[in-house]
């Protein structure tokens, strides 16, 4: 430990060692960078696993988890604790747009009538209800179509919202008027400030906790969509390649996957080849 790391440490914050055992753990199981710049965020949120274990300080918490076998009981909370789950409904529109204009045509050409859609980094659910949304108006056209959406996270604190459906009304302002009016109820107090999706589009959709670091991804069939946006931007690139590579292992020859804006696939060797802005066809 330098002169000036020993002048930041107080018995209130992560030492500099517990602090590197974290964010090598953390990496190791999730593929999540955390560098030194993120120490003040990372104790932030774990002194809510301190209130909630009832231990004190955070050499304590890390003598439980690397010393005295809680780790296993542990994992899953420290996971929720790290992890980011910005989302939006409809974000990055031009993925839907593609996916109705080209993907979803494209696959239907190819003989798909039963198709399974796999938001992979679901967050707290808008993703996969976007998803949803966007393929129950598209049956209106293609009435012997079938779909399935599989949403999967790696914490289980956003799936139990996502499953819920209830979100804030402020969330739902990118989705459109008449989208809204089909498929978003709202609740009988407008005090409360809420909607929920409706059950129709609920009913489509299941939940389930998954790692993407992960070696194999226990998902049944295979997919012929795969959404992972936003997510890489955490991975460096060889975890990236792993991540992608099996993600494509998952998807029928022919299939589509849809990655983040911010995001490339650059350099990595994967079996697809790219078919417009960050969307990629199996091959």
């Amino acid at each position: 430990m330098s002169v000036a790391e020993a002048r930041q440490y107080t018995d209130t914050g992560i030492s500099p060692k517990n602090f590197d055992r974290l964010s090598r753990y953390i990496y190791e199981y999730s593929g999540i960078k955390m560098p030194p710049s993120k120490r003040t965020m990372l104790e932030g949120r774990l002194r809510r696993r301190l209130r909630a274990t009832g231990i004190g300080t955070f050499d304590d918490y890390c003598d439980y988890i690397f010393k005295y076998d809680g780790l296993e009981r542990e994992a899953v909370h420290l996971m929720d604790a790290v992890t980011t789950n910005k989302t939006d409904f409809f974000r990055e529109p031009k993925h839907f747009e593609h996916m109705v204009d080209h993907a979803l045509p494209t696959l239907i050409a190819d003989g798909h009538r039963r198709l399974r859609i796999w938001s992979s980094a679901a967050s707290i659910g808008a993703e996969a209800y976007t998803i949803a949304m966007v393929m129950e108006d598209f049956l209106k056209g293609n009435g012997n179509l079938e779909y399935s959406i599989l949403a999967t996270d790696l914490s289980t604190e956003v799936l139990k919202i996502a499953r819920r459906g209830v979100y804030p009304q402020s969330m739902i302002t990118p989705v459109d008027p008449a989208l809204r009016k089909r498929y978003v109820l709202e609740a009988k107090d407008p005090e409360r400030g809420e909607v929920r999706i409706h059950p129709r589009l609920r009913a489509r959709v299941g939940f389930a906790r998954l790692n993407l670091m992960d070696e194999k991804y226990e998902i049944g069939d295979k997919t012929q969509i795969v959404f992972c946006r936003n997510v890489l931007i955490y991975f460096d690139k060889p975890t990236q390649q792993k991540v992608l590579r099996r993600l494509c292992d998952n998807l029928v020859t022919g299939g589509f996957l849809y990655v983040g804006h911010s995001e490339t696939i650059t350099g990595l060797d994967l079996p697809v080849k790219q078919v417009a802005n960050t969307v990629f066809r199996r091959v």
